[in-house]
């Protein structure tokens, strides 16, 4: 079973993929980034409600939603700054070049939030091994995007 949460994120890697060749084609066919942004999440809204529907899913109560605190409902905030700025950059840097910087942007940001457990994670100290495999990622990512 644990196998499949590492076969998870390599499919997410995969669809995220596909996802920003795809945006980039409704961008170009809208000539509007940010109308291509609200139209991707418009179809993932709906797509989400179906699945919710399908499976019957209970609707939290408006107590056990006014309780959350605020910023754990920026998910969605922050997805639109995700795929808006993969809408505008895709076209001009390229898939490859795009992904490279997505991922080491992704690493240096888990690695501060892994140390210091920021939102709850647990505590998972810098080493010079996380160190090292992050310099050669962002290495990597210079390879990658240098002409």
């Amino acid at each position: 079973m644990k196998l499949l949460f590492y076969f998870l994120p390599l499919v997410a890697g995969v669809a995220m993929s596909i996802q920003s060749g795809v945006n980039g084609q409704l961008r170009a066919a809208l000539g509007q980034p940010l109308m291509a942004a609200f139209l991707s999440f418009l179809s993932g809204t709906v797509t989400l409600l179906l699945l919710l529907l399908l499976t019957r899913t209970p609707l939290p109560g408006l107590q056990q939603l006014s309780a959350i605190e605020w910023f754990k409902f920026t998910g969605g905030a922050l997805g639109v700054i995700v795929v808006t700025f993969v809408i505008l950059s895709v076209h001009q840097v390229g898939a490859s070049n795009m992904f490279v910087l997505i991922v080491a942007g992704q690493l240096l940001t888990a690695l501060l939030m892994d140390h210091y457990g920021i939102l709850g994670l647990s505590i998972n100290p810098v080493s010079f091994q996380k160190i090292a495999g992050i310099l050669l990622v962002v290495a990597g990512a210079y390879l990658v995007t240098r002409k």
